[in-house]
């Protein structure tokens, strides 16, 4: 009985081993590994695709949120803002209105020793107390925002080789913030410092953009925002804004050489009759003195500085492009 038993098991051994070879003589097996293998990539592409057309679809989202919240929440430009944005952060509005103040006396009292008329002296001192320290503002903010954007595309470049480095992005904006001059290292310090107190970088990046109103500093919220909340490659995003930046600074470039010559013509027009004026009252100053003595001599010479404003501004909008 052991015998047959053990010869029994041996005839099942020996019969499928025989039976497990030969299956594989037609290449089924072949084949199916083959069929694994092809369909494994095509089904792994049609994944990736799903991913990024989902991934594409929530970015479009998120934009169209950004640009609605900020088409209905747009910042009031109070003095404070005013002042934060031309660079003047410890200044505070009070003290504003005060230099506003003493400048509109002082021209008050200067018109008056000169023997104008009390209309023209409180013209000319509302006019400087009010007109000329809001023209400063505004000149120190333009200046400060085209500082910044001088500066604004090398900083993002740290920051690409900060992150493909290995650096965390709060360690990139850290290196930016202390090896940058003003605006840019103050912004970028500013933010920092922020975030060490608890603001998110949403929030900081809001503020920077309050302070900075650019469209480049628009387009690196939207961009830092949109990775954080959807992920991705950051520095490949960064290094394409950076791109976008340096063309749109070189497209500035060819605007302003191009409307060179128009600029010119517009400032030696606006500047002709200031100038003849000015030689007039030098070599005859008994002859142009009437539009400062007389009353229709202040009128006339009050349209005639209305009307010069008016024909700067229509230049100034003729030959200054957007982009």
């Amino acid at each position: 009985m052991v015998i047959a038993l053990v010869a029994a098991l041996l005839v099942l051994a020996l019969g499928g081993a025989a039976f497990a070879f030969a299956g594989d003589a037609g290449g089924r097996s072949q084949k199916r590994v083959a069929a694994v293998a092809k369909t494994t990539p095509v089904a792994r592409m049609a994944r990736g695709a799903e991913a990024n057309a989902l991934r594409r679809k929530n970015v479009q989202t998120m934009l169209k949120d950004f640009e609605s919240r900020q088409a209905e929440k747009k910042p009031k430009l109070t003095i404070q803002r005013r002042l934060d944005q031309a660079g003047f952060i410890d200044v505070s509005p009070r003290t504003f209105w005060i230099v506003s103040g003493v400048i509109a006396a002082a021209t008050a009292i200067a018109c008056l020793m000169a023997q104008q008329s009390l209309l023209v002296a409180a013209g000319a001192a509302l006019s400087t107390g009010l007109g000329l320290p809001r023209w400063t503002l505004s000149f120190l903010k333009a200046r400060r925002e085209k500082r910044f954007t001088d500066d604004f595309a090398g900083a993002i470049d740290v920051i690409v080789r900060s992150v493909k480095s290995g650096l965390p992005t709060n360690d990139a904006l850290k290196i930016v913030a202390g090896e940058f001059r003003d605006p840019v290292g103050s912004e970028f310090k500013r933010l920092c410092e922020g975030a060490k107190v608890g603001v998110t970088l949403e929030q900081g990046l809001k503020r920077m953009y309050e302070n900075m109103p650019t469209t480049e500093v628009g387009f690196f919220m939207v961009v830092m925002t949109i990775q954080q909340k959807s992920g991705g490659n950051l520095s490949e995003a960064l290094g394409n804004l950076a791109g976008v930046l340096r063309d749109r600074k070189r497209l500035q470039g060819k605007i302003k050489a191009m409307s060179s010559e128009a600029k010119a013509s517009a400032g030696i027009i606006g500047s002709l009759p200031p100038a003849v004026m000015g030689i007039v009252y030098l070599t005859t100053p008994n002859y142009i003195s009437v539009l400062f003595t007389e009353r229709m001599g202040n009128l006339m010479l009050a349209g005639a500085i209305l009307w010069m404003a008016v024909g700067i501004f229509v230049m100034r909008k003729m030959i200054n492009f957007k982009h």
